[in-house]
Protein backbone atom coordinates (compact mmCIF):
# COMPACT_ATOMS: atom_id res chain seq x y z
CA UNK A 1 0.00 0.00 0.00
CA UNK A 2 1.23 3.51 -0.82
CA UNK A 3 1.57 5.81 2.20
CA UNK A 4 -0.24 9.16 2.38
CA UNK A 5 2.08 10.55 5.04
CA UNK A 6 4.37 9.57 7.86
CA UNK A 7 3.85 5.95 8.83
CA UNK A 8 3.39 5.04 12.51
CA UNK A 9 2.10 1.49 12.34
CA UNK A 10 0.52 -1.11 10.10
CA UNK A 11 -2.11 -3.81 9.82
CA UNK A 12 -0.65 -7.10 8.61
CA UNK A 13 -2.69 -10.07 7.34
CA UNK A 14 -1.60 -13.68 7.51
CA UNK A 15 -1.36 -13.75 3.69
CA UNK A 16 1.31 -11.02 3.90
CA UNK A 17 -0.87 -8.07 2.83
CA UNK A 18 0.26 -4.95 4.70
CA UNK A 19 -1.65 -1.67 5.16
CA UNK A 20 0.06 1.32 6.77
CA UNK A 21 -1.44 3.89 9.11
CA UNK A 22 -0.30 7.42 9.93
CA UNK A 23 -1.02 7.34 13.68
CA UNK A 24 -1.07 4.50 16.18
CA UNK A 25 -2.65 5.00 19.59
CA UNK A 26 -2.42 2.52 22.44
CA UNK A 27 -0.34 -0.62 22.93
CA UNK A 28 0.75 -2.92 20.14
CA UNK A 29 1.24 -5.49 18.76
CA UNK A 30 -2.15 -7.15 19.02
CA UNK A 31 -3.62 -10.13 17.14
CA UNK A 32 -7.11 -11.06 16.00
CA UNK A 33 -9.33 -11.86 13.07
CA UNK A 34 -9.65 -8.72 10.90
CA UNK A 35 -13.28 -7.96 10.00
CA UNK A 36 -15.15 -4.90 8.73
CA UNK A 37 -18.37 -3.21 9.81
CA UNK A 38 -20.37 -0.95 7.46
CA UNK A 39 -22.40 0.88 10.14
CA UNK A 40 -22.30 4.67 9.88
CA UNK A 41 -22.75 5.14 13.61
CA UNK A 42 -22.58 3.19 16.85
CA UNK A 43 -18.82 2.59 17.00
CA UNK A 44 -18.91 2.59 20.81
CA UNK A 45 -21.61 -0.11 20.90
CA UNK A 46 -19.71 -2.13 18.29
CA UNK A 47 -16.37 -2.03 20.11
CA UNK A 48 -17.96 -3.10 23.41
CA UNK A 49 -20.04 -5.92 21.88
CA UNK A 50 -18.71 -9.23 23.29
CA UNK A 51 -19.36 -10.85 19.90
CA UNK A 52 -16.24 -9.00 18.65
CA UNK A 53 -13.94 -10.77 21.09
CA UNK A 54 -10.53 -11.45 19.52
CA UNK A 55 -11.36 -9.45 16.35
CA UNK A 56 -9.73 -6.36 14.84
CA UNK A 57 -12.49 -4.00 13.75
CA UNK A 58 -12.04 -2.14 10.46
CA UNK A 59 -14.64 0.62 10.11
CA UNK A 60 -15.66 1.32 6.50
CA UNK A 61 -17.22 4.72 7.28
CA UNK A 62 -14.49 7.35 6.60
CA UNK A 63 -15.07 9.42 9.77
CA UNK A 64 -15.15 7.53 13.07
CA UNK A 65 -15.11 9.30 16.44
CA UNK A 66 -17.28 12.30 15.55
CA UNK A 67 -19.55 12.03 18.61
CA UNK A 68 -16.91 10.91 21.08
CA UNK A 69 -17.56 8.40 23.85
CA UNK A 70 -19.92 8.41 26.82
CA UNK A 71 -20.64 6.15 29.80
CA UNK A 72 -24.07 4.97 28.64
CA UNK A 73 -23.68 3.71 25.07
CA UNK A 74 -21.79 0.55 25.88
CA UNK A 75 -22.87 -3.06 25.41
CA UNK A 76 -20.55 -4.55 28.04
CA UNK A 77 -18.26 -3.22 30.81
CA UNK A 78 -15.16 -3.10 28.57
CA UNK A 79 -13.92 -2.83 25.01
CA UNK A 80 -14.12 -6.34 23.58
CA UNK A 81 -12.51 -5.86 20.16
CA UNK A 82 -8.79 -6.62 19.98
CA UNK A 83 -8.08 -3.45 18.01
CA UNK A 84 -9.59 -0.88 15.66
CA UNK A 85 -8.65 0.62 12.29
CA UNK A 86 -10.14 3.86 10.93
CA UNK A 87 -9.55 6.16 7.95
CA UNK A 88 -10.02 9.54 9.63
CA UNK A 89 -10.30 10.50 13.30
CA UNK A 90 -11.84 13.92 14.12
CA UNK A 91 -9.65 16.13 16.29
CA UNK A 92 -12.48 16.92 18.72
CA UNK A 93 -15.73 15.04 19.38
CA UNK A 94 -18.85 17.15 18.96
CA UNK A 95 -21.74 15.82 20.99
CA UNK A 96 -23.31 17.04 24.23
CA UNK A 97 -23.24 13.52 25.71
CA UNK A 98 -19.53 12.91 25.12
CA UNK A 99 -17.17 12.76 28.10
CA UNK A 100 -14.13 11.43 26.23
CA UNK A 101 -12.74 11.03 22.73
CA UNK A 102 -12.32 7.72 20.94
CA UNK A 103 -8.52 7.53 20.95
CA UNK A 104 -8.20 8.41 24.66
CA UNK A 105 -10.88 5.88 25.57
CA UNK A 106 -9.21 3.07 23.62
CA UNK A 107 -5.81 3.96 25.05
CA UNK A 108 -7.24 3.77 28.58
CA UNK A 109 -8.81 0.42 27.70
CA UNK A 110 -5.47 -0.87 26.40
CA UNK A 111 -6.75 -1.37 22.86
CA UNK A 112 -4.73 -0.12 19.84
CA UNK A 113 -6.25 2.26 17.28
CA UNK A 114 -4.64 2.57 13.85
CA UNK A 115 -5.61 5.82 12.10
CA UNK A 116 -5.07 6.88 8.49
CA UNK A 117 -5.14 3.42 6.91
CA UNK A 118 -6.85 2.88 3.55
CA UNK A 119 -9.91 1.16 4.99
CA UNK A 120 -11.52 0.85 1.55
CA UNK A 121 -8.55 -1.18 0.29
CA UNK A 122 -8.56 -3.25 3.50
CA UNK A 123 -12.28 -3.99 3.12
CA UNK A 124 -11.83 -5.04 -0.50
CA UNK A 125 -8.98 -7.34 0.53
CA UNK A 126 -11.16 -9.02 3.17
CA UNK A 127 -14.04 -9.39 0.72
CA UNK A 128 -11.78 -11.00 -1.89
CA UNK A 129 -9.64 -13.17 0.37
CA UNK A 130 -11.99 -13.74 3.30
CA UNK A 131 -11.69 -12.88 6.98
CA UNK A 132 -8.34 -14.06 8.31
CA UNK A 133 -5.88 -13.58 11.14
CA UNK A 134 -4.12 -10.24 11.31
CA UNK A 135 -2.17 -8.00 13.67
CA UNK A 136 -1.60 -4.31 14.41
CA UNK A 137 2.09 -3.42 14.78
CA UNK A 138 4.24 -0.32 15.33
CA UNK A 139 6.21 0.80 12.30
CA UNK A 140 9.53 -0.43 13.70
CA UNK A 141 8.27 -4.02 14.06
CA UNK A 142 10.05 -6.17 11.41
CA UNK A 143 7.48 -7.51 8.95
CA UNK A 144 8.99 -11.02 8.94
CA UNK A 145 8.69 -11.32 12.71
CA UNK A 146 5.24 -9.74 12.68
CA UNK A 147 4.02 -12.22 10.06
CA UNK A 148 5.33 -15.10 12.12
CA UNK A 149 3.34 -13.80 15.09
CA UNK A 150 0.16 -13.48 13.04
CA UNK A 151 0.46 -17.02 11.69
CA UNK A 152 1.03 -18.31 15.20
CA UNK A 153 -2.09 -16.67 16.61
CA UNK A 154 -5.28 -18.72 17.12
CA UNK A 155 -7.94 -18.99 14.42
CA UNK A 156 -11.64 -18.28 14.95
CA UNK A 157 -12.63 -21.78 13.81
CA UNK A 158 -13.12 -24.14 16.78
CA UNK A 159 -12.74 -21.22 19.22
CA UNK A 160 -15.00 -21.28 22.29
CA UNK A 161 -14.88 -17.60 23.21
CA UNK A 162 -18.25 -17.58 24.95
CA UNK A 163 -16.60 -19.01 28.06
CA UNK A 164 -14.27 -15.96 28.12
CA UNK A 165 -16.99 -13.31 28.00
CA UNK A 166 -19.84 -14.85 30.00
CA UNK A 167 -20.68 -13.63 33.49
CA UNK A 168 -19.15 -15.55 36.39
CA UNK A 169 -22.29 -15.62 38.54
CA UNK A 170 -26.02 -14.97 38.05
CA UNK A 171 -27.21 -11.38 38.43
CA UNK A 172 -30.46 -9.47 38.13
CA UNK A 173 -30.95 -6.80 35.49
CA UNK A 174 -33.62 -4.28 36.43
CA UNK A 175 -35.04 -1.03 35.11
CA UNK A 176 -33.39 1.19 37.71
CA UNK A 177 -30.44 1.94 35.43
CA UNK A 178 -32.59 2.93 32.43
CA UNK A 179 -33.15 6.53 31.36
CA UNK A 180 -36.85 6.52 30.48
CA UNK A 181 -36.26 9.20 27.86
CA UNK A 182 -34.28 6.68 25.82
CA UNK A 183 -35.99 3.52 27.09
CA UNK A 184 -39.69 4.26 27.73
CA UNK A 185 -41.21 1.73 30.12
CA UNK A 186 -44.42 -0.26 29.75
CA UNK A 187 -45.83 -3.35 31.43
CA UNK A 188 -46.45 -5.77 28.54
CA UNK A 189 -44.13 -8.26 30.23
CA UNK A 190 -46.32 -8.31 33.35
CA UNK A 191 -43.31 -9.29 35.52
CA UNK A 192 -42.62 -12.45 33.56
CA UNK A 193 -39.42 -14.08 34.80
CA UNK A 194 -36.88 -14.38 31.99
CA UNK A 195 -33.50 -16.11 32.13
CA UNK A 196 -30.85 -14.78 29.76
CA UNK A 197 -28.25 -17.45 29.08
CA UNK A 198 -25.13 -15.33 28.68
CA UNK A 199 -22.79 -16.41 25.88
CA UNK A 200 -21.65 -12.79 25.49
CA UNK A 201 -24.90 -10.90 25.85
CA UNK A 202 -25.24 -7.28 24.75
CA UNK A 203 -26.80 -5.07 27.41
CA UNK A 204 -29.54 -3.92 25.08
CA UNK A 205 -31.11 -7.39 25.10
CA UNK A 206 -32.00 -7.35 28.83
CA UNK A 207 -32.78 -3.62 28.48
CA UNK A 208 -35.49 -4.39 25.92
CA UNK A 209 -36.95 -7.02 28.24
CA UNK A 210 -36.96 -5.01 31.47
CA UNK A 211 -38.40 -1.91 29.85
CA UNK A 212 -41.32 -4.14 28.81
CA UNK A 213 -41.89 -5.12 32.42
CA UNK A 214 -40.02 -8.46 32.54
CA UNK A 215 -37.91 -9.55 35.51
CA UNK A 216 -34.55 -10.59 34.07
CA UNK A 217 -31.83 -12.81 35.51
CA UNK A 218 -28.60 -13.24 33.54
CA UNK A 219 -27.02 -16.68 33.91
CA UNK A 220 -23.50 -17.95 33.14
CA UNK A 221 -23.15 -19.80 29.84
CA UNK A 222 -22.48 -23.18 31.50
CA UNK A 223 -25.62 -23.15 33.64
CA UNK A 224 -27.17 -26.64 33.20
CA UNK A 225 -30.66 -26.98 31.76
CA UNK A 226 -31.94 -28.65 34.94
CA UNK A 227 -30.92 -25.60 37.02
CA UNK A 228 -32.72 -23.29 34.60
CA UNK A 229 -35.86 -25.43 34.72
CA UNK A 230 -35.74 -25.52 38.53
CA UNK A 231 -35.43 -21.72 38.52
CA UNK A 232 -39.11 -21.48 37.60
CA UNK A 233 -38.52 -19.03 34.73
CA UNK A 234 -41.23 -18.22 32.20
CA UNK A 235 -38.82 -18.20 29.25
CA UNK A 236 -35.18 -18.22 28.20
CA UNK A 237 -33.18 -15.93 25.91
CA UNK A 238 -30.18 -17.68 24.33
CA UNK A 239 -27.85 -14.75 23.80
CA UNK A 240 -25.41 -13.59 21.19
CA UNK A 241 -21.69 -14.18 21.63
CA UNK A 242 -18.30 -14.66 19.92
CA UNK A 243 -16.47 -17.55 18.32
CA UNK A 244 -17.42 -20.78 16.59
CA UNK A 245 -20.85 -22.08 17.63
CA UNK A 246 -19.78 -25.69 17.04
CA UNK A 247 -17.14 -25.27 19.76
CA UNK A 248 -19.76 -24.32 22.37
CA UNK A 249 -20.85 -27.93 22.89
CA UNK A 250 -22.07 -27.34 26.45
CA UNK A 251 -24.42 -24.64 25.14
CA UNK A 252 -25.84 -26.98 22.50
CA UNK A 253 -26.53 -29.62 25.15
CA UNK A 254 -28.24 -27.08 27.41
CA UNK A 255 -30.43 -25.75 24.62
CA UNK A 256 -31.36 -29.25 23.46
CA UNK A 257 -32.49 -30.11 26.97
CA UNK A 258 -34.57 -26.91 27.21
CA UNK A 259 -36.54 -27.42 23.98
CA UNK A 260 -40.10 -28.31 24.90
CA UNK A 261 -39.63 -27.27 28.53
CA UNK A 262 -39.82 -23.47 28.21
CA UNK A 263 -40.37 -20.79 25.54
CA UNK A 264 -36.98 -20.07 23.92
CA UNK A 265 -35.70 -17.13 21.88
CA UNK A 266 -32.21 -17.41 20.34
CA UNK A 267 -30.30 -14.38 19.08
CA UNK A 268 -27.22 -14.54 16.81
CA UNK A 269 -24.94 -17.15 18.45
CA UNK A 270 -28.06 -18.26 20.33
CA UNK A 271 -29.74 -18.88 16.96
CA UNK A 272 -26.80 -21.01 15.88
CA UNK A 273 -26.77 -23.01 19.13
CA UNK A 274 -30.50 -23.64 18.76
CA UNK A 275 -29.93 -24.77 15.17
CA UNK A 276 -27.20 -27.19 16.24
CA UNK A 277 -29.45 -28.52 18.99
CA UNK A 278 -32.17 -29.06 16.37
CA UNK A 279 -29.86 -31.05 14.09
CA UNK A 280 -28.71 -28.36 11.66
CA UNK A 281 -25.04 -27.62 10.90
CA UNK A 282 -23.12 -24.34 10.92
CA UNK A 283 -20.32 -23.04 8.68
CA UNK A 284 -17.92 -20.10 8.54
CA UNK A 285 -18.92 -17.31 6.17
CA UNK A 286 -16.23 -15.93 3.83
CA UNK A 287 -16.20 -12.48 5.46
CA UNK A 288 -19.30 -12.43 7.64
CA UNK A 289 -22.23 -10.04 8.03
CA UNK A 290 -21.42 -6.93 10.05
CA UNK A 291 -23.42 -3.75 9.60
CA UNK A 292 -26.75 -2.04 10.23
CA UNK A 293 -28.48 -2.27 6.86
CA UNK A 294 -28.82 -5.95 5.93
CA UNK A 295 -32.16 -6.81 4.25
CA UNK A 296 -33.93 -9.91 5.58
CA UNK A 297 -37.21 -11.35 4.29
CA UNK A 298 -39.69 -12.98 6.63
CA UNK A 299 -41.03 -15.99 4.77
CA UNK A 300 -44.54 -16.07 6.22
CA UNK A 301 -45.67 -12.68 4.89
CA UNK A 302 -42.73 -11.57 2.68
CA UNK A 303 -42.08 -8.54 4.90
CA UNK A 304 -38.53 -7.19 4.47
CA UNK A 305 -36.73 -5.98 7.59
CA UNK A 306 -33.58 -3.85 7.54
CA UNK A 307 -31.46 -5.45 10.23
CA UNK A 308 -28.37 -5.03 12.37
CA UNK A 309 -25.97 -7.96 12.00
CA UNK A 310 -22.71 -9.21 13.43
CA UNK A 311 -21.73 -12.81 12.78
CA UNK A 312 -18.98 -14.75 11.06
CA UNK A 313 -20.75 -18.13 11.11
CA UNK A 314 -24.14 -19.14 9.74
CA UNK A 315 -26.61 -22.03 9.77
CA UNK A 316 -26.38 -24.42 6.84
CA UNK A 317 -29.78 -24.82 5.22
CA UNK A 318 -29.51 -28.50 4.26
CA UNK A 319 -32.43 -30.81 4.90
CA UNK A 320 -34.91 -29.31 7.35
CA UNK A 321 -36.38 -31.63 9.98
CA UNK A 322 -40.17 -31.76 9.79
CA UNK A 323 -40.64 -30.10 13.20
CA UNK A 324 -38.54 -27.05 12.21
CA UNK A 325 -38.90 -24.43 9.51
CA UNK A 326 -36.71 -21.64 8.22
CA UNK A 327 -38.51 -18.39 8.97
CA UNK A 328 -36.16 -15.70 7.60
CA UNK A 329 -33.76 -15.42 4.66
CA UNK A 330 -30.96 -12.91 4.00
CA UNK A 331 -31.63 -11.15 0.70
CA UNK A 332 -27.94 -10.48 0.02
CA UNK A 333 -26.67 -14.07 0.06
CA UNK A 334 -29.80 -16.12 0.91
CA UNK A 335 -28.34 -17.51 4.14
CA UNK A 336 -30.62 -18.64 6.96
CA UNK A 337 -31.63 -15.73 9.23
CA UNK A 338 -34.31 -17.36 11.39
CA UNK A 339 -35.73 -20.66 12.62
CA UNK A 340 -38.90 -21.65 14.42
CA UNK A 341 -40.45 -24.83 15.74
CA UNK A 342 -43.73 -25.72 14.05
CA UNK A 343 -45.50 -26.47 17.34
CA UNK A 344 -43.44 -25.32 20.33
CA UNK A 345 -42.85 -21.67 21.42
CA UNK A 346 -39.24 -21.76 20.21
CA UNK A 347 -37.73 -19.40 17.62
CA UNK A 348 -34.47 -17.68 16.76
CA UNK A 349 -32.97 -14.88 14.70
CA UNK A 350 -29.48 -14.68 13.23
CA UNK A 351 -29.58 -10.88 13.32
CA UNK A 352 -29.96 -8.47 16.27
CA UNK A 353 -33.53 -7.38 17.03
CA UNK A 354 -32.18 -5.18 19.84
CA UNK A 355 -30.04 -3.34 17.22
CA UNK A 356 -27.68 -0.98 19.11
CA UNK A 357 -26.53 0.22 16.68
CA UNK A 358 -29.03 -0.20 13.92
CA UNK A 359 -32.66 0.11 12.81
CA UNK A 360 -35.62 -0.77 15.01
CA UNK A 361 -37.52 -2.81 12.43
CA UNK A 362 -37.20 -5.98 14.51
CA UNK A 363 -37.89 -4.83 18.07
CA UNK A 364 -41.31 -6.49 17.79
CA UNK A 365 -39.74 -9.94 18.31
CA UNK A 366 -39.33 -9.14 21.99
CA UNK A 367 -43.10 -8.59 22.05
CA UNK A 368 -43.57 -11.90 20.27
CA UNK A 369 -41.42 -13.64 22.88
CA UNK A 370 -43.48 -12.07 25.68
CA UNK A 371 -46.69 -13.25 24.03
CA UNK A 372 -45.23 -16.77 23.68
CA UNK A 373 -44.55 -16.79 27.43
CA UNK A 374 -48.05 -15.53 28.23
CA UNK A 375 -49.57 -18.21 25.99
CA UNK A 376 -47.43 -20.90 27.65
CA UNK A 377 -48.68 -19.76 31.08
CA UNK A 378 -52.28 -20.08 29.88
CA UNK A 379 -51.67 -23.74 29.08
Amino acid sequence: MQKRGKEAGYLLFEDGARFAGETLYGPSPVFGEAVFNTSHSGYQEILTDPSYRRQIMVFTTPHIGNVGVNDLDVESPRVQAAGAVVRNLPAFPRNWRANSDLSSWLKTEGVPLLVGADTRAITLHIRRQGAMRAGIFPVDAPVSEALEGVKGSPTMTSADLASEVTCQAPYSFDASSLDEFWYPLHDAGNELRVAVLDFGVKRNIPRELVRRGCRVTVLPAKTPAEDIILGNYDGVIISNGPGDPAAVEYGVVTVRNLIGKLPLFGICLGHQLLALAAGFETFKLPFGHRGANHPVRRKTDKIVEITSQNHGFAVKEGKTAKEWRISHINLNDHTVEGLEHVELPVFSLQYHPEASPGPHDSLNYFDRFIQEMINAQAH
